[in-house]
């Protein structure tokens, strides 16, 4: 094998560093070349990309070997079942993202280390008085949790507008715990075959169980758990049942597993999802305050050019705005002035006045929301358990 070749692909994939097809020749003609420690490498960046690629696990596979002697040609590959994907993933932590792989089937999840604290997360003093109590508090003190008998399992269930920060939340609860983070969403699990839906859920447990200390989020609870007294699929009360099992962890599995789900329509989700032990804490997540507002609108506008920005005026002007409803008035202002700039040929600063037109253009996505949880606040409350929405929306003087 030319080394002279080698070294020439090799400064191709340096130019060309997404270029996997030229990566995994690359690979190839390492291990040949009786270079496996190379090879490794290489491997583990397409699986980083494509964890199902079987090539890539071949080469990964053959690499980890008995390397074949220089210039002879590659041994048959040992299958990808007797890899040890866990050693593997200790050996590239911080240089390959971390993947943990069931049963030898091609299912992978992202195993992610959150960036954001809840120092980021504007507002939501409540919300967060509530995560410290339940979960951070007890994983940062180790001696009280065990005089008191607290453990690290648990779940809480956060509702409310969409576009008001459950899932940067959740991220900033991981983030703060110094906690893996695993988020899934209902395309995630549900699949066309019978039991692949179940076994794609199992499998996500299986992973935050053994990255614990792990916070779980379940993103659209409602349509993962939703009321099986409403489901006419046999297949869709299945997988409720299966979620119900997850959540119970066999044998206390789940210590050190704090489930977070969130939801735009908590009526929906069944009621045995939130008996104690599961999703039994539940948290109104609100349209941000007046200084929460003010953050969020200095985030969306801290790499844009402003002059003359009065954020306590637009902080005033946007009660009710969400989250999402606040970046997508900066992201119209932002439009406003770079139409004016391409029109004339001279780049300008936005301005309070372009912020102006474009809250009168955004109306806030929240109005929707509310109406349906007036009803719910009215005459599904006989539980109590959406009294906190009942005494904002009478603050509010909606009901």
């Amino acid at each position: 094998m030319s080394d002279a070749l080698i070294e020439s692909l090799t400064a191709a994939v340096g130019a060309r560093p997404d270029d996997l097809p030229l990566r995994q020749h690359l690979a190839e003609l390492l291990v040949a070349a009786g270079r496996p420690a190379e090879a490794v490498g290489h491997a583990a960046h397409i699986l980083a990309r494509n964890p199902g690629d079987a090539a890539a696990r071949q080469i990964m596979a053959a690499a980890l070997g008995p390397g074949p002697a220089p210039g002879a040609p590659p041994a048959p590959s040992p299958s990808p079942a007797g890899v040890d994907w866990e050693a593997l993933e200790g050996e590239f932590r911080g240089i390959v993202p971390p993947r943990f792989v069931t049963g030898g089937a091609d299912r992978a999840f992202d195993v992610e280390r959150a960036g954001v604290t809840l120092a980021d997360v504007g507002g939501m003093q409540d919300v967060k008085e509530r995560l410290e109590l339940s979960f951070l508090g007890p994983l940062r003190n180790p001696g009280l949790r065990g005089l008191y008998g607290k453990s690290l399992r648990g779940g809480l269930l956060l509702y409310g507008p969409p576009g008001c920060g459950k899932t940067f939340l959740a991220r900033a609860v991981a983030g703060e715990a110094g906690a893996a983070f695993l988020s899934l969403s209902v395309v995630d699990v549900l699949a066309m075959w019978v039991g692949s839906s179940e076994r794609n859920l199992h499998d996500l447990f299986a992973a935050a169980r053994a990255h614990a200390p792990c916070v779980l989020f379940l993103d659209e609870i409602d349509a993962l758990g939703h009321k099986r007294s409403q489901l006419s699929s046999s297949g869709l009360r299945t997988l409720v049942n299966q979620l119900l099992t997850e959540l119970d962890g066999i044998d206390g599995g789940n210590d050190g597993v704090f489930v977070l789900a969130a939801t735009n329509a908590p009526w929906d989700v069944d009621a045995a999802l939130r008996r104690p032990g599961r999703l039994d804490r539940t948290v109104l997540v609100l349209p941000p305050d007046e200084p929460a507002r003010a953050a969020v609108l200095e985030y969306h506008l801290r790499d844009r050019p402003i002059a003359g920005v009065d954020l306590g005026r637009l902080a005033a002007a946007t009660d009710t705005y969400s989250g999402a409803d606040l970046a997508h008035v900066c992201e119209t202002a932002a439009e406003y002035a770079m139409r004016d700039s391409l029109a004339t040929g001279e780049v300008r600063m936005i301005t309070q006045d372009d912020l102006a037109a474009a809250v009168r253009e955004v109306r806030p996505s929240t109005g929707a929301w509310f109406a349906t949880a007036r009803t719910v606040a009215v005459f599904g409350n006989q539980g109590g358990e959406y009294d906190d929405l009942a005494a904002y929306l009478k603050q509010r003087k909606l009901l």
